[in-house]
């Protein structure tokens, strides 16, 4: 590593001045730049010198690269980076917000706070994983939560970029990532499945809810490839508050065969928003770890463990969709409800992890009139329910892909674009408006604003004509 430069002094233009951190992995510098950006900033100076091994270098390559091309709120953004040979150093926004590490003193945590942190890791997740690239070190300290509520990564030195060689896969062939998050497949070297993230982000979530490690720190190789075959104590058995719904995310994340997790970081983050729709299994009531024989055979599938193919992240977003439906349960249109089914079967038979979401919308509790019992909000609330589930019968959906929500709002196309792009959704199958309106009606209609404004791809579809 080049000389720190000193509290007042100048490095490429920009002026240091204050030192705000110094650790293990380099030195951080608050810093005021040439021109104001209109954020604060703080320069990384990684450690590069006498004594670091061969792979820092390369790390500050990797993080260099992915940073300037990564966007978004759920990444600092990114200024400038130096000369390797002179000095390097990155230049970024200074986030403000609390590091997740601080929370780790207070654990365990209230279980409705480890839903909603686990919420915004999530999603930050599925912005990278949409980008082309994987973390590989997802951990509390590598987060930082914004006042806002978004979570923010840092420090992107063992990440893969699909579009870029592996230079760190390249270098050396030993596990890469902290002991108490890495997956089984970054254990057998693997570098590239977004499906790792989803399992750091289980053992992180696990931590949470339970205070306690998964799998403990093992800092040997035997001891990290214990966690191919291992299941950790449920988090139930050690904090009896933690609720089904709860383990069982937590659980699916951390199963060891890549294919057996998450398809998304968003299917993730759709189950711990919505509590109420996670489907429980046998993971969700487990109370103790498996039995001798069970533990037996998962030993005996991890000697000869081979990891799963990996595709990169965007194409493994492709076959792991989630899907909404937007159904106009007031309406009785039979032959409209019909070609929806039949477009939302063909996304679904094309992309078989895909997740559904079956949604309406109603007038808000405080505009709806109480004059008989049939009016009153709730009582149109699971009228309503139970019309989407009718109208989702005959697609005859394994319930674990399936989700029924019944949304309120004075603005039905404003309500179904905010829970879209809430909940990432990948694809809006609606029914178009009937072709001779006029344009005036038209342009305003429902079906019309929904095409124009959403946030992802939507499927217009009307009846065939006899």
């Amino acid at each position: 590593m080049g000389r720190v430069p000193e509290v007042g002094e100048e490095l490429d233009g920009f002026r240091i001045n204050a030192k705000v951190h110094s650790g293990g992995m380099g030195v951080l510098l608050l810093v005021e730049g040439p021109k104001d950006l209109g954020f604060p900033l703080v320069m990384k100076i990684p450690r590069l010198g006498y004594g670091e091994p061969a792979e820092a270098v390369v790390s500050y390559e990797v993080e260099q690269n992915v940073m300037s091309v990564l966007k978004g709120a759920h990444v600092p953004r990114f200024v400038a980076s130096g000369d390797l040979a002179v000095q390097p150093y990155i230049v970024m926004e200074h986030v403000e917000g609390k590091c997740l590490a601080e929370r780790v003193e207070k654990l365990p945590l209230p279980p409705d706070e480890v839903a909603r942190i686990g919420a915004a890791v999530a999603t930050a997740l599925a912005s990278l994983h949409q980008q082309e690239v994987v973390h590989l070190d997802v951990k509390p300290s590598n987060l930082i939560m914004r006042p806002s509520g978004e979570a923010v990564f840092v420090d992107f030195g063992l990440a893969h970029h699909a579009h870029y060689p592996d230079l760190l896969a390249e270098e050396s062939r030993s596990p890469m990532g902290s002991a108490p998050y890495i997956s089984p497949e970054q254990v057998l070297g693997v570098r590239g499945d977004p499906r790792s993230d989803l399992f750091a982000l289980g053992a992180m979530l696990y931590e949470f809810a339970t205070g306690k490690l998964p799998f403990g720190s093992p800092t040997s190789p035997a001891g990290l490839r214990g966690r191919l075959h291992a299941d950790p104590m449920p988090p139930r058995a050690i904090r009896p508050e933690v609720p089904e719904w709860l383990q069982e995310v937590i659980l699916h994340c951390l199963e060891p065969d890549a294919n057996q997790r998450y398809a998304t970081a968003a299917q993730v983050a759709f189950d711990l928003t919505h509590p109420d729709q996670v489907e429980l299994t046998e993971r969700g009531h487990r109370l103790r770890r498996f039995g001798f024989g069970i533990r037996f055979r998962r030993w005996i599938k991890a000697k000869g463990m081979e990891p799963a193919t990996v595709v990169r992240p965007s194409a493994q977003l492709a076959n792991a969709r989630i899907v909404l439906a937007a159904v106009a349960t007031a309406h009785t249109n039979d032959a409209l409800f019909q070609a929806q089914r039949d477009a939302v079967r063909r996304l679904l038979a094309a992309d078989p992890e895909s997740r559904l979401a079956c949604v309406t919308v109603v007038k808000p509790s405080s505009e709806v009139g109480a004059e008989s019992e049939d009016d009153v909000a709730t009582t149109q609330a699971i009228k309503n329910l139970v019309h989407l589930r009718h109208w989702a019968e005959p697609l005859q959906l394994p319930t674990a892909t399936i989700s029924f929500h019944v949304l309120e709002g004075s603005d039905p196309a404003a309500t179904v674009l905010a829970y879209a792009r809430a909940n990432s959704v990948d694809q809006i199958v609606i029914g178009a408006p009937p072709p001779d309106l006029p344009l005036r009606v038209l342009m305003g209609t429902f079906a019309t604003k929904i095409a124009a404004e959403a946030p992802c791809t939507v499927t217009l579809v009307r009846p065939r004509r006899v």
